[in-house]
């Protein structure tokens, strides 16, 4: 890869590992040291998420407007003051909620603007430069989860800290190179004849990604899943915490070192993104129905890593069709779209599988999400209709993804 992806990579790497600090303790935190019902807790989380759906809209929006630079030394300025005020203050339960709430605002912004960046950098990348954001992020993940609980261990208010000192990393980072990769970007933007020049309307390319993004939310409401509902049904099995706690390790040491297996296996047999999603959707589809009768661990193992494999596909494949779509000065805002829908789903997720558990059972809640995943593939099949000069389905789409 260029050293600009390395820079975003490394960038995003330190980012989401900040991030990572405070999400798998918010809950324990709020409950035992704040004193609030799980409701409660789960309400500020919901806030929190909203606050990141607003900021990755407005992110992109501005990555267009303003640029990449400007608009990530926004976000990380808002997202480091407030962590460290959050360390100064998280006694308070007032404090807690607003700088969470803004904590989740200025994440928000950042991500589209290093999505954006990185397709600008190396259009001819095709989804390589996403699929290295997107590993960045998981670990990033892993990172901060383990420190994160390792500092909860031994302090709470390291945890705040820490979180604070990894966004001031970041922005120290991101003054120093940013501003560099953002005219790096335009310059390759500016020559590079990867991009479609054919003239569509902007509705028709936007329509045609809001159908993509209907596939991609029901993807995210079932993955968000393994971090709700099937949490608790693991612990009604009888399955200790630890258990549960190497399935995610599983999934971010897969993701990491099964690059190259989903290299070679897009290189030799899936040859557009179209077909990666398809693929994706399809082992989605295997996992969810191995989880309907999961009663044991071993069965929750070969369905993180089916899930796993299945996330390799689907996840890097939307960001570099949101990227193709975009008209020009349009990037920022449409990667800001598709994060948005993420976190959307991450959102709304939690709450439709509690529903569907309380109501029916886990055995319906995965069957359900099984039939919902028809709905993705419809999406596929039909979202770029309308803009007959933009063929997924062909090699050439994926020419660079080997």
């Amino acid at each position: 890869m260029p050293k600009a992806i390395w820079i975003l990579v490394i960038g995003m790497t330190i980012n989401v590992t900040g991030a990572s600090f405070l999400w798998p303790l918010n809950t324990i935190y709020m409950s035992q040291e704040l004193g609030r019902s799980l409701t409660v807790a789960g309400s500020i989380i919901m806030i929190n998420a909203a606050a990141g759906v607003a900021g990755n809209l407005l992110g992109g929006r501005l990555f267009d407007k303003i640029g990449g630079y400007k608009t990530i030394m926004a976000g990380v300025t808002i997202t480091t003051v407030s962590a460290f005020t959050l360390a100064v203050f998280h006694q308070s339960f007032i404090a807690y909620v607003l700088m969470l709430t803004t904590i989740g605002f200025g994440g928000g912004m950042m991500v589209p603007c290093m999505y954006a960046l990185a397709g600008a950098i190396w259009p001819e990348g095709g989804r390589k430069p996403f699929n290295a954001m997107y590993v960045a992020q998981n670990v990033g993940v892993a990172a901060g989860a383990a420190i994160g609980g390792l500092l909860a261990s031994l302090r709470f208010d390291f945890v705040f800290f820490g979180n604070g000192v990894m966004y001031f990393s970041f922005f120290l980072l991101a003054l120093t190179f940013f501003k560099h990769l953002e005219e790096e970007g335009r310059k390759v933007s500016a020559s590079s004849t990867f991009q479609q020049t054919e003239r569509v309307e902007s509705s028709k390319r936007f329509q045609a990604l809001l159908l993509l993004c209907a596939g991609f939310l029901v993807c995210w409401i079932a993955y968000t899943q393994w971090a709700s509902t099937i949490s608790v049904h693991t612990q009604n099995l009888g399955i200790p915490l630890s258990a549960y706690s190497l399935l995610w390790t599983i999934n971010g040491g897969m993701i990491i070192f099964c690059q190259p297996l989903i290299k070679f296996f897009i290189r030799r047999w899936v040859h557009s993104l179209k077909a990666q999603i398809y693929v994706g959707l399809s082992i989605f589809m295997v996992s969810y129905l191995i989880l309907a009768s999961a009663e044991v661990l071993t069965a929750f193992v070969v369905a993180m890593i089916i899930l796993t494999l299945g996330e390799m596909f689907v996840w890097p494949a939307i960001p570099t069709i949101a990227h193709t779509l975009a008209p020009k000065g349009k990037a920022g805002f449409y990667q800001g779209i598709v994060n948005s829908v993420g976190t959307g789903g991450r959102m709304i997720g939690p709450l439709f599988g509690g529903l569907m558990a309380d109501l029916f059972g886990m055995a319906v809640l995965f069957y359900v999400l099984v039939a919902m995943f028809s709905i993705a593939f419809i999406m596929t099949r039909i979202f770029d209709k309308g803009v007959p000069h933009l063929d997924f389905t062909k090699k050439r789409q994926e020419r660079s993804a080997s």
